[in-house]
């Protein structure tokens, strides 16, 4: 394949923790690693053309870590934020709940599930309901009540429900083959279930795992609605899905998949195979517009797709490998995508912001340094409680970083109003 253009950062803005206070590092140039060639045959994305003469210095952004939570005794696997709250899931099955924006002196939480020893892998949340994805296979339902101080999380189901299970049992043509001499009914999960994602307005809860399928779940009853077997050749480690109903799911076998279901069929058909990864997908993450999709893996990269919507197909539009964004110089283990920021958590210990261009392009805003070991899992929301006081000036963001060194840290990503524009 020709080269394409390449996604190469500005200058990063890194930041570092010690153990008794946040500091800055000054501004730094990327390039002792933009040289890393983790995919030879993809140069990265092209970088926003600067504004700025050579003498002068880009608006800084401001960027500190507001608390650092380790109140788990093992890895912070999962995370998710909901209403005034952050779930954190871990690697020995705590679920906790905590206050949005904690202080590292007042950081309280809730304990949601302890004690069955399965890593939770993924969590959401819908309404006042919280779905967690294990390690044992199995996804469980909890009830968040908030107006009482007892019973705050109940455990209420645990899928497939125990009247699913009993609805297929029946029938032969509901089992398939897990092993060679061993069947359950199609909607059991048999692996680690990697990946948990609501549809927009709620009415489905979609599933991957590491048996090579993923599931559709209505919410209101909890119903298995669909099972896609051998999606693909490997284990599935993310899923996305867009407003307009495509699901992309990456995996083990170095493959993206794109499926759609059309008004006329029953089931979800594969619309394409992305195929650019040198190595496991780990991670892939969606613009608010659903038009770019970002993708990591151990290969070191982050591949940005954007829809062509001249190229048509029996599923419609399709993604077209735009580039890499490079700079880590580990494996990719997990990626979130808000307004025009893409955050990316290796096993290189850092966290980077990377902005999105109204031309296109790319710039790596921040490098934020503070885990001890890999980045397992993020989030970011929009600051809305800690308004900047000129807010005119430009935009205040949240990151939520867990990693296997046992830490929640919560960061603050202040973007000028100048950069966003650019």
């Amino acid at each position: 394949m020709g080269l394409l253009p390449c996604l190469c950062p500005l200058p990063c803005q890194t930041i570092s923790e010690s153990p008794s206070k946040f500091q800055y590092n000054c501004l730094q140039s990327d390039s002792s690693t933009s040289s890393l060639s983790s995919q030879p045959s993809l140069p990265s994305v092209p970088s926003l053309t600067s504004p700025f003469q050579q003498h002068e210095q880009p608006p800084a952004t401001h960027h500190h870590c507001l608390a650092s939570l380790s109140a788990h005794s093992s890895y912070v696997s999962s995370l998710a934020v909901a209403g005034k709250f952050l779930f954190t899931g871990s690697s020995n099955s705590e679920i906790r709940a905590w206050s949005l924006v904690p202080t590292e002196e007042t950081s309280t939480y809730n304990l949601v599930a302890t004690g069955n020893g399965a890593a939770v892998k993924s969590l959401v949340v819908l309404g006042d309901k919280l779905f967690s994805a294990h390690q044992d296979h199995k996804i469980r339902i909890w009830k968040i009540n908030n107006n009482t101080s007892e019973k705050r999380y109940e455990s209420i189901a645990s899928l497939p429900t125990i009247n699913d299970r009993f609805i297929r049992c029946f029938s032969a043509d509901n089992y398939v083959q897990v092993r060679r001499h061993k069947k359950r009914t199609w909607v059991h999960h048999v692996d680690t279930v990697s990946a948990l994602v609501i549809s927009r307005g709620g009415p489905l809860l979609y599933s991957a795992s590491w048996d090579r399928t993923f599931k559709i779940w209505r919410t209101t009853d909890f119903r298995c609605l669909e099972s896609v077997k051998n999606a693909h050749d490997d284990a599935i480690n993310a899923l996305v899905v867009s407003d307009d109903g495509f699901i992309y799911t990456g995996s083990a076998d170095k493959k993206i998949k794109v499926w759609k279901k059309h008004a006329e069929e029953k089931k979800h058909s594969l619309v394409a195979t992305l195929e650019k990864h040198k190595s496991a997908v780990n991670a892939l993450a969606l613009s608010s517009d659903g038009s770019v999709l970002y993708s990591g893996a151990c290969d070191r990269s982050i591949l940005v797709w954007e829809r062509d919507y001249n190229v048509t197909g029996n599923g419609g539009e399709h993604m077209v490998l735009k580039g890499a964004l490079r700079g880590h110089n580990k494996a990719i283990l997990c990626l979130a995508a808000l307004s025009s920021l893409v955050c990316s958590g290796s096993a290189d210990n850092t966290i980077r912001i990377w902005k999105r261009g109204n031309e296109k392009g790319y710039s790596c805003l921040a490098v934020l340094e503070g885990h001890k070991r890999p980045v397992k899992c993020l989030t970011a929301v929009v600051d809305r409680d800690n308004v900047i006081e000129n807010s005119e000036t430009g935009t205040s963001y949240l990151v939520y970083s867990g990693g296997l060194d046992c830490d929640i840290k919560i960061w603050q990503i202040w973007v000028p109003i100048f950069l966003q524009n650019l």
